[in-house]
């Protein structure tokens, strides 16, 4: 019998190219499961296989709780008696017995190969997804090997993987035997095992594929920096050359059409836009939304977004239909892009200044004539009329210096006057909010800043209103908001 073990052992550690413990593993806990089913008892018992020689032992053994009367006396041995057969007896531990013999009768052996075979099936199954993992592969080839509620199981090699419904590109109609690529979106290791799940519908889809078709972005001549997708009807992906003898377009377009043309027959005939990379994100945003002519660009750092500005010809061609152009045009560069006509940009730009004008009348106690001054030379906050260059201020011919440094002093006293209200409104938010999770004590002053000062202020907001005062993540703006509102269900 011992011989017959580690044969058993060898043979099947081979065949299913797995190490040879789990193979031990599998086979105690397989005589283990015959052994309970020999003694018919609500038993439970252990296995211990030497390694070396294949010989084997049975022990039955009882799980030490605490001295309360055991719910499963078959398993389970309180403390107080452990410790009379084993003084370090503790509870959570196992005390055990050797048993005799056992000699394995026919259902004994079947669920003893039942256990083995599933064991080795996961075992081999984890070892081909880590050999799998370990090629660093992304793009999948497999065929449709079934059907379930939607989804579709792909098998590749010796592996399965799941093709989500919302994974698809929306009007395929994948059917069982069918060939396809997909994209390895995830590994999901919430089931029974981990599970490789696909996508189709991935900008890193799309980017594979490109990798696929043009040799010279594997070469490093080519680099795809960005991509955006309406699966299956458009999309654009953003490509930058690192050898300037070599069009990044014409490359990826190839002859006739034909490298981009393999890319979106793939797709279910998504339209794909190649747009070639710039530093220059206003550059950039530009090649973006072609083939839309750009009249001209505001861009706006701090909240990162850009005024777009086109003619009445190009507002639809920029917006594209539904908005994809210019929504693809967003996801791709990473800007919030507002396309506006002339009239529209001009209607801004005089609310924009009035808008200030108003603050410098109010905090520097100027007329509008003074104001309007100011908004023209280009100034846009009173940190800039407090602490820009003063030799610069006095090139603006309609102030001499002493008006300038009468300015200059008044923005002093009102940014040191507005950080004395701020701070008295932190002083007074600052225990409640700052107790919140999440909270820190510069979000609490930007915040105050905003006029957000008491918990009940910052529960009246929704986390998309958090996020765009203060530009923190959704999920940590998510979890602020639900901490703020625990009051309102105690």
């Amino acid at each position: 019998m011992s011989r017959e073990i580690l044969l058993l052992v060898n043979a099947l550690a081979h065949e299913k190219n797995v190490d040879k413990n789990i193979v031990f593993t599998a086979l105690e806990m397989a005589l283990a499961s015959a052994a309970k089913k020999h003694t018919r008892d609500d038993i439970d018992v252990r296995v211990s296989i030497d390694r070396d020689t294949g010989g084997f032992h049975c022990f039955r053994r009882w799980l030490i709780v605490a001295d309360d009367p055991v719910e499963h006396p078959e398993r389970q041995i309180t403390v107080s008696e452990a410790v009379g057969r084993n003084p370090q007896a503790v509870p959570g531990e196992y005390i055990e017995d050797l048993m005799e013999d056992v000699t394995f009768d026919r259902i004994g052996a079947q669920a003893a190969k039942q256990v083995i075979f599933q064991k080795i099936r996961d075992a081999e199954r984890e070892q081909n997804l880590n050999d799998f993992l370990d090629r660093g592969e992304y793009l999948v080839y497999g065929v449709i090997k079934r059907m379930d509620r939607g989804n579709a199981i792909i098998e590749f090699g010796k592996i399965e993987a799941v093709l989500p419904r919302d994974q698809m590109i929306s009007h395929e109609n994948l059917r069982m035997g069918d060939r396809v690529r997909a994209y390895l979106l995830r590994i999901d290791r919430s089931v029974r095992g981990p599970q490789l799940v696909l996508s189709r519908t991935s900008p890193a889809f799309l980017a594979k594929l490109f990798e696929l078709e043009v040799p010279e972005i594997e070469e490093g001549i080519l680099e795809i920096k960005a991509a955006a997708r309406d699966p299956g009807s458009r999309a654009k992906i953003a490509v930058k050359s690192n050898d300037s003898r070599v069009d990044p377009i014409g490359t990826c377009v190839g002859m006739r059409g034909s490298r981009v043309q393999a890319v979106t027959s793939e797709l279910a005939g998504e339209r794909v836009d190649i747009i070639q990379w710039s530093d220059d994100q206003a550059t950039f945003v530009v090649n973006a939304l072609a083939p839309a002519v750009i009249s001209s660009i505001v861009v706006d750092e701090e909240k990162h977004c850009m005024d777009i500005v086109v003619d009445e010809e190009n507002l639809a061609q920029a917006i594209g239909r539904g908005g994809q152009n210019v929504r693809l045009a967003s996801e791709l560069t990473g800007w919030q892009l507002n396309i506006m006509t002339e009239e529209e940009s001009q209607e801004k730009t005089e609310e924009e200044a009035a808008s200030i004008c108003e603050l410098f009348m109010e905090k520097l106690d100027v007329d509008e004539d003074v104001g309007r001054i100011l908004v023209e030379e280009g100034f846009s906050t009173l940190e800039e009329v407090a602490y820009i260059p003063i030799e610069e201020m006095l090139e603006i011919q309609e102030f001499d210096r002493e008006t300038i440094e009468e300015l200059r002093n008044r923005a002093r006293n009102a940014l040191l006057t507005d950080a004395i209200a701020t701070e008295e409104k932190i002083g007074h938010a600052s225990e409640a909010l700052l107790a919140l999770e999440g909270m820190d004590i510069e979000l609490v002053r930007e915040l105050a800043e905003k006029g957000i000062s008491t918990q009940e202020e910052l529960a009246d907001l929704a986390a998309d209103d958090l996020v765009e005062l203060t530009g923190i993540d959704f999920e940590r703006a998510s979890k602020i908001i639900i901490k703020a509102r625990e009051p309102w269900f105690a």
